[in-house]
């Protein structure tokens, strides 16, 4: 990018609200500090969590208070276009994936980024540039509830529920790469037959097979551990599957939260990315070849058709595509 370069497109909201918010604007390009790098992105990851933050829901949780235009987009892949005077191991030119959430310098929905070098890795060989810019909004939240909330063992049974989602279907490859047998529960005939794709242990249709006969089957004597990215009554009953003592976690923001069972932890958390996280999942993606799939690609310009594309039934992630 040239020096002289002050503004970039991007697509912004000027108020909290539904998906008429999104607009194309004009806007200064990011000011950059000495621990980031200045991301030119071509793709950017478009998340479930997404309308939430359109819609003002994590105002609160902003550093400082919120400024307008606001760029949205907590995940994208680009190529380094600078580097702030304190990073190592990264240079100017490098194809790169990153995470940022709520990140007051603005997201991934624009041509630059500003993003803090420990949270940017490099392009898997394996993956294309659309599949990493949606690899670490799933699945670094994944990670954190397999690795660091349940801490999953190998030679354990784990319920991965809502397995072709965003989340789901990368923590059915972390948890198959650490060693548990793994029952997932995906949505219809579609979704169950692209997570037998990846060679999970056992795999049902949460609308139309009964769940919790087939979980019985599996693991006689109970599951070990869950993994819920979904709520409602259907992953409700599937936690009779859960044996005494097992564990039971779910990222915050599900809806309606899970019930308390007797004999079972339950266990919410966060799933905000830091610099160890980032390594060690980039270390598993890497190592595992983790694949996320993506099933549809907007320009910038149709992030509210993605917006709206987000409550219909899709399998793995979407994107947009910022630049080329």
């Amino acid at each position: 990018m040239s020096q002289a370069r002050e503004t970039m497109r991007a697509m912004v909201i000027d108020h909290f609200g539904g998906v008429e918010a999104l607009r194309t604007q004009v806007i200064p390009v990011p000011q950059l500090e000495d621990h980031e790098i200045l991301m030119r992105v071509q793709v950017a990851g478009v998340g479930t969590w997404d309308p939430f933050e359109r819609e003002g829901g994590y105002a609160d949780a902003i550093p400082g208070h919120v400024k307008f235009p606001y760029v949205l987009g907590s995940e994208g892949s680009g190529v380094v276009e600078r580097i702030g005077n304190q990073v190592e191991g990264i240079a100017v030119g490098d194809s790169v994936y990153a995470v940022s959430f709520l990140n007051p310098k603005g997201g991934f929905y624009a041509e630059y980024a500003a993003v803090d070098a420990q949270l940017v890795s490099s392009v898997p060989a394996h993956l294309s540039i659309e599949q990493a810019g949606v690899l670490t909004g799933g699945g670094i939240t994944a990670l954190r509830g397999l690795d660091d909330v349940l801490k999953l063992r190998a030679g354990e049974t784990v319920l991965i529920f809502g397995a072709n989602g965003g989340i789901g279907h990368m923590a059915v490859q972390l948890a198959q790469q650490m060693g548990a047998r793994v029952f997932a529960v995906a949505s219809g005939q579609d979704g169950a037959a692209f997570i037998k794709q990846l060679g999970v242990d056992r795999v049902v249709d949460g609308r139309s097979d009964d769940v919790l006969s087939a979980l019985k089957s599996f693991a006689p004597d109970g599951l070990d551990a869950a993994l819920l990215t979904a709520g409602g009554e259907a992953a409700e009953r599937s936690l009779d599957g859960i044996r005494r003592g097992g564990r039971v976690a779910f990222p915050n923001g599900i809806f309606p939260v899970p019930n308390e069972r007797p004999g079972c932890q339950l266990l919410p958390y966060n799933g905000a990315p830091d610099g160890d996280i980032v390594r060690r999942y980039d270390e598993a993606v890497k190592a595992g070849r983790l694949t996320p799939h993506i099933a549809a690609v907007f320009p910038l310009e149709h992030a509210q058709e993605a917006h709206r594309r987000l409550d219909t039934h899709y399998i793995g992630r979407l994107a947009l595509r910022v630049t080329s």
